[in-house]
């Protein structure tokens, strides 16, 4: 149970409260059957585990603004190509390569199940509620819609309202300034122990890690899991109960 009150929940989106690791599932199934032939289908799994692990960190980089969205997409898909045996991207043949990944990408969104339950509870208590997210706004709001989660879930802050994004503390302090609640009666809830629940901590929130069931994007030891000092669930439908609600 939560040691101190609450006035406030935030939210990572990707993998906290929409499925994105399905909608990556789905969009790069399509693109290995398009642009890597020679790579069977039982091998899908391999394709998603090497994508979502992004050995190089062109995602963290584009959370530091130090590229942009499309060039660490880009150089994710020329890696990608490069182990699995696909043609190397140049930009054009990148551009229709990412209208193929992106289209089916957001055809593929959708809320996972427990999150209505988890919203209203949250809600029906009083508590302020918003997002916190390492993506661009334009992109997540579109995601937010389009799992219907908008209306109870309003966007904050994305990587681009101040230019950089999670770890920094000074994105919590944002999104808690926006939200209207302090720092220190506001949980962040987030599938990455480091990325979201360790860095809400140190920022001065409640971090709560979502450490869904299923393959981890990075592996985790007990060791750092006891580190970090938060609050950990493998489901939303046990938040409520975990900050005492």
């Amino acid at each position: 149970m939560s040691p101190r009150p609450i006035d406030g929940v935030l939210f990572d989106i990707d993998d906290t409260l929409v499925d994105t690791r399905g909608a990556f599932s789905t969009a790069l199934a399509t693109i290995a059957r398009q642009y890597l032939p020679d790579v069977p289908p039982d091998r899908d799994t391999e394709i998603l585990t090497f994508w979502r692990a992004d050995a190089n960190d062109h995602f963290g980089r584009y959370t530091r603004g130090e590229v942009s969205v499309r060039e660490q997409r880009m150089s994710r898909a020329n890696e990608l190509h490069a182990q699995f045996g696909g043609p190397a991207l140049d930009d054009d043949g990148f551009t229709a390569w990412d209208a193929v990944f992106d289209t089916t990408f957001r055809s593929a969104w959708s809320a996972h199940d427990d999150v209505a339950t988890a919203l209203a509870r949250i809600l029906d208590a009083g508590l302020h509620v918003g997002a916190l997210t390492n993506a661009a706004s334009a992109y997540q709001s579109d995601k937010l819609e389009r799992t219907g989660l908008a209306d109870r879930v309003p966007l904050l802050v994305s990587v681009d309202t101040l230019g950089f994004g999670k770890p920094d503390p000074r994105v919590f302090a944002e999104a808690c300034r926006l939200l209207g609640t302090e720092p220190g009666r506001t949980v962040y809830v987030g599938d990455e122990l480091d990325v979201d629940a360790a860095a809400a901590r140190r920022a001065g929130l409640l971090g709560v890690w979502l450490d869904r069931p299923g393959a981890r994007r990075l592996p985790v030891t007990e060791a750092q899991i006891g580190a970090a000092g938060v609050l950990v669930v493998s489901s939303l439908d046990d938040l409520p109960d975990a900050l005492g609600l």
